[in-house]
């Protein structure tokens, strides 16, 4: 049974998305404040966490920027009342996946758990005489179905929503993908239209997988029109 973490200070909306959820199937615990939240993340090691932003003692955005710190990359969905691209943006940059605003309906929470949860699954290997795939470019090694990436074989550490970005840049190695392509692939809800969203991800792979993230071997910005992953010719 997958485990989530409610981090939300008003009383009425947490029971509400606890009985719902716990309906859905899941098991649900609780905080009413960002420390005790910060706390019980690190201490139960959720699934999955459901993140008001306007929290008493530590906001969560303070929560998911620690939680980060922490190399914790359980899947973050914040949660706020206020309908601001700032906010949003600011929450991608600190490592949130996802964003909801309020009010939002029990239905529609759960179908975006589900849905992040689904895409996020780690994946069942059997023992058989099958390869595992891997992307390989020079010091670039990624292992879609491990969840890892190491460069010159030391491991970097992705969000969920990093990661599937990535993967994505990867399986269409040598396209122009668009922001609308990517925030469609990727995102696929919500956020129609937000193209900062795309480029905050990208800076943030960019950090992590470029020796020089202002000079790109990889990821390369098409002037006008998007992204492109392609294999540098020398590294």
């Amino acid at each position: 049974m997958k485990k989530i973490l409610v981090v939300e200070d008003e009383l009425s909306i947490a029971t509400l998305l606890k009985y719902n959820l716990e309906q859905a199937g899941y098991e649900v615990e609780t905080a009413n404040d960002g420390q005790s939240g910060l706390d019980q993340a690190i201490a139960i090691q959720p699934d999955l966490i459901l993140l008001d932003v306007m929290l008493p003692h530590l906001d969560g955005m303070e929560v998911c920027k620690l939680l980060r710190q922490q190399k914790m990359n359980t899947p973050i969905i914040m949660l706020t009342a206020r309908d601001d691209e700032f906010d949003k943006v600011l929450g991608l940059e600190l490592g949130a996946d996802d964003y909801m605003t309020k009010p939002f309906s029990p239905r529609e929470v759960i179908a975006r758990v589900k849905a992040v949860l689904r895409r996020f699954a780690p994946v069942v290997v059997e023992e058989v005489a099958t390869k595992e795939q891997v992307y390989s470019f020079g010091d670039l090694q990624v292992f879609p179905e491990r969840f890892e990436v190491f460069m010159k074989e030391e491991p970097l550490e992705f969000t969920p929503k990093e990661f599937e970005l990535l993967i994505y840049l990867l399986e269409n190695k040598n396209r122009v993908l668009t922001r609308d392509q990517l925030l469609s692939a990727v995102w696929n809800y919500d956020f129609a239209g937000d193209t900062r969203i795309v480029d905050v991800h990208i800076s943030h792979l960019r950090d992590k997988i470029e020796e020089n993230s202002r000079k790109p071997l990889f990821i390369k910005t098409i002037r006008g029109l998007g992204y492109k992953f392609e294999e540098p010719r020398a590294i």
